[in-house]
């Protein structure tokens, strides 16, 4: 049985921030989207943060979709924290996944038929990826025999922080290593943000009506997920306003990336990028 809220004006304001903080999230995709398509190019925009991306969404989604809409996920949820406790996904967490992981994909897509110039996805990015999907095939052929569901998603759960914590950082690397944020776009930042705070405020709200902070506790995914892109919204503004404000809109030189071929986007060890960019710069 569904645990009640005790305020209904609590309540609203949960449902409120939640859709919000799905609107904000959701919405921040497509100013890096139409600035692709725009530009007919994703130069600038690296392409190891949009796959590590698209597998942390298809990650959240699965823990998400599976707690929110399985009752035996839900009923082991309860006997482990508490059948008092409310469930800590939301509708709007559900509906930001499904709609995360189908614009990521799009992304990606972007990725394949536009100008990209010699930029590619990494071995490290690729060898992350299969890491991730063996350790869930692993887990999953661990839960199955004592149908240890909850502990399976959770399991996704806390590889989809780790994805967040680890896919802003080619991004931020590459603004540093050039100097400047052309290509990226800020108005995701911006909007992720709002989404992030959203998130963290619904959290909280549940926490207040129901007298428990044990939400946190059951879905730190969501919290630590909302700390993490806080964390890396503040990184990229400050590259944007702060230490690159003169490159911002003056154009990222072909040179750094066009070698007039469009380079594999899986590069072979025996084509390093540096290679490539001293090539590039003396043709």
């Amino acid at each position: 049985m569904e645990t009640s809220w005790n305020s209904d004006i609590l309540h609203v304001t949960y449902t409120v921030f939640g859709w919000i903080a799905f609107v904000g999230w959701s919405t921040s995709f497509y100013p890096q989207l139409f600035m692709n398509f725009s530009r007919k190019s994703v130069v600038g925009l690296n392409f190891n943060y949009l796959l590590l991306n698209n597998t942390k969404q298809t990650l959240y989604l699965i823990y998400n979709a599976s707690l929110y809409f399985n009752s035996t996920l839900q009923f082991q949820y309860h006997k482990k924290y508490g059948f008092d406790q409310m469930i800590p996904v939301a509708a709007n967490d559900v509906a930001f996944s499904v709609h995360a992981v189908l614009i990521t994909t799009v992304l990606l897509f972007q990725v394949v038929i536009y100008e990209r110039g010699n930029q590619s996805i990494s071995k490290i990015t690729m060898g992350i990826i299969t890491l991730v999907w063996v350790t869930a095939g692993v887990c999953f052929f661990i839960a199955f025999p004592s149908n240890s569901w909850l502990w399976l998603v959770s399991i996704f759960n806390t590889m989809q922080v780790l994805l967040t914590s680890i896919k802003y950082i080619p991004q931020a690397v590459m603004n540093f290593k050039l100097k400047s944020t052309n290509g990226f776009c800020i108005g995701n930042v911006f909007l992720d943000f709002i989404g992030g705070i959203s998130n963290f405020a619904q959290m909280v709200t549940q926490s207040i009506d129901q007298n428990s902070w044990v939400n946190f506790s059951g879905n730190l995914g969501k919290v630590l997920l909302s700390l993490v892109a806080l964390f890396f919204d503040i990184i990229f503004m400050c590259q944007h306003y702060v230490l690159y404000p003169s490159n911002k809109t003056s154009g990222i030189p072909l040179s750094k990336f066009n070698d007039n071929v469009k380079e594999p986007l899986i590069k072979s060890p025996n084509q390093p990028l540096a290679t490539n960019l001293h090539a590039t710069e003396n043709v």
